[in-house]
């Protein structure tokens, strides 16, 4: 179960990753090429009470890696970011060093990572749970709820993003 559990957490979510990038780089051609005030995408929200675009980028990036890190256990040595990001350039590098941390993660770390005890404070009770039930009811949904919703954000605002941007190449 250890190299699926690499599998199925880093190599998917770098994967994704990547594909945020490609993502972000066609909202910020977008804007430059209707000239649009700055930040104008970056604080475009689908609903009034929904996270900004740029908040939902640092919410997958920090899905990908804080999850990642608790399922090999590095969790206390994982890179903090300071959610200071806002212009398409920024989110691109945090999504950037978000892949090159995960790519520092080996295989070995997560051997027994699907019955490993993961316990993740929260603001309204505490998660605890084993690895597996983490990765497949936490982290992925999480983080295919915030990449979904960035990628619907531009889409709403015109950006030319479709089905095989999402996906990339299979």
């Amino acid at each position: 179960m250890s190299s699926s559990m690499f599998q199925f957490s880093v190599i998917q979510l770098v994967q994704n990753l990547r594909q945020l990038k490609v993502i972000l780089a066609k909202g910020r051609e977008f804007a430059a090429e209707k000239k649009l005030e700055a930040g104008v995408l970056e604080n475009a929200r689908l609903a009034p009470d929904m996270f900004a675009l740029r908040r939902q980028v640092h919410l997958t990036a920090d899905f990908a890696k804080n999850s990642c890190a608790r399922l090999a256990n590095v969790f206390d040595s994982a890179p903090k970011f300071d959610d200071t990001e806002t212009t398409f350039e920024e989110l691109e590098a945090r999504v950037q060093k978000t892949i090159d941390y995960l790519e520092t993660l080996k295989p070995a770390q997560f051997d027994g990572a699907d019955q490993r005890r993961v316990v993740v404070p929260l603001r309204t009770r505490t998660l605890d749970v084993t690895g597996l039930d983490f990765l497949q009811r936490w982290t992925l949904p999480n983080f295919y709820f915030h990449l979904t919703t960035t990628y619907n954000i531009l889409r709403h605002n015109g950006v030319p993003v479709g089905k095989q941007d999402f996906l990339g190449p299979v």
